[in-house]
């Protein structure tokens, strides 16, 4: 029998593959398990169903920093435990602030943790307090096996993986949706990256394997996303005469039909989690090049069975990998049907139901 209620910790709601995975996940336990509450400074919560929603009455938060909305959400959180102690708490984000609170109170919390600690644990000091406080979190979830090796490593923590739920139905179906962009009706190489805007994707790299492919095939970049370094691509773009071949736009609700309608689908960053953006590839048969980061493109692509795998940074190697696509795509098909093939471990309604288990473990606690 269920004993305490759910809180799921996001205060933060943004653009990218964590706020996928809590939209599937969020409304799939709200299904299952009665008076959820989320927590967000976010106003957008048109994607949450039969989820009691609690924020600051103010809409000034939502147009907020990330740190002030973590201040605001943590404050909220503080303010329920002072009425009441029996919850569990699932956190998304601000993580460790979270566990602290949690802990304070004698409340249980389940953390997940998005992105590979390559991002954040680089310094020293943040590295001693991420593992110290990490580890007296009740349960870490990671969605890669690499990243929960990487954590038991690094941190001595030991945590479960549960891939990302894939909606292969959905995927197909809004795919199909008619794309109204001529910039990809044409006979050139069809080249898409979707990502945020930052130093983490490293639009730089790919950026740099448009320029040297220019003068030898022809081609058409789409970059989907928002963020910091929009000017930095777009002064690049210009400074090298791109600008017919190399197309960006904001985010995108339905991004599937640019993928279908594309060729290649290239990933660059830095470090990941395990990027929605690949399996989303992946069930629309793309062929797909994607740097070898910690951590996840190597679990999607079966170490390069599914799909080509290169080093971070490595530019010419992404251009060469384009250059032989374009010469002979028939050389490609056996790995874009592996891939596709091997999607089975990341089925929706079974890794659901994992997290359905892990949450309802301290639920009835």
């Amino acid at each position: 029998m269920i004993k305490k209620n759910l809180i799921i910790f996001i205060p933060s709601i943004e653009q990218g593959g964590v706020e996928k995975n809590l939209f599937l996940i969020s409304n799939f336990l709200a299904t299952k398990i009665n008076k959820v509450k989320l927590i967000t400074a976010s106003k957008d919560h048109k994607h949450f169903k039969k989820i009691n929603i609690l924020g600051p009455k103010s809409k000034i938060w939502s147009n907020t920093s990330r740190y002030s909305k973590y201040f605001i959400c943590l404050v909220i959180l503080f303010k329920l435990f002072l009425k009441s102690k029996n919850y569990v708490v699932f956190a998304f984000q601000a993580n460790l602030y979270c566990i602290i609170i949690c802990k304070l109170f004698g409340i249980k919390i389940i953390v997940r943790s998005n992105t590979s600690s390559i991002g954040w644990s680089q310094n020293f000091i943040k590295k001693f307090f991420y593992k110290k406080i990490l580890m007296i979190a009740d349960q870490v979830i990671v969605n890669s096996n690499d990243f929960k090796k990487e954590l038991k490593k690094s941190f001595s923590i030991n945590a479960k993986c549960i891939y990302n739920p894939l909606n292969k139905n959905e995927i197909i179906k809004r795919s199909k949706e008619k794309l109204k962009f001529n910039f990809l009706k044409t006979s050139s190489i069809k080249i898409i990256n979707i990502a945020r805007l930052t130093d983490q994707k490293d639009h730089l790299t790919l950026l740099n394997a448009m320029r040297k492919i220019k003068e030898k095939i022809k081609f058409r970049l789409v970059l989907i996303g928002t963020g910091p370094n929009r000017n930095l691509i777009e002064n690049y773009i210009l400074k090298y005469n791109l600008k017919k071949n190399i197309k960006i736009l904001n985010y995108q609700k339905n991004p599937f039909k640019y993928i279908r309608n594309s060729d290649i689908f290239i990933l660059t960053s830095k470090f990941e989690g395990l990027p929605n953006v690949l399996l989303e590839a992946a069930v629309l048969k793309k062929f797909i090049i994607s740097t070898n980061c910690p951590t996840g493109p190597r679990e999607i692509l079966s170490n390069g069975k599914g799909g080509e795998l290169v080093k971070i940074g490595n530019f010419k190697s992404i251009s060469e990998k384009i250059i032989s696509y374009s010469k002979n795509k028939n050389k490609f098909i056996k790995k874009i049907n592996y891939n596709f093939k091997s999607l089975k471990k990341f089925d929706y309604y079974m890794n659901l139901n994992q997290y359905l288990l892990v949450v309802e473990k301290y639920l009835k606690s």
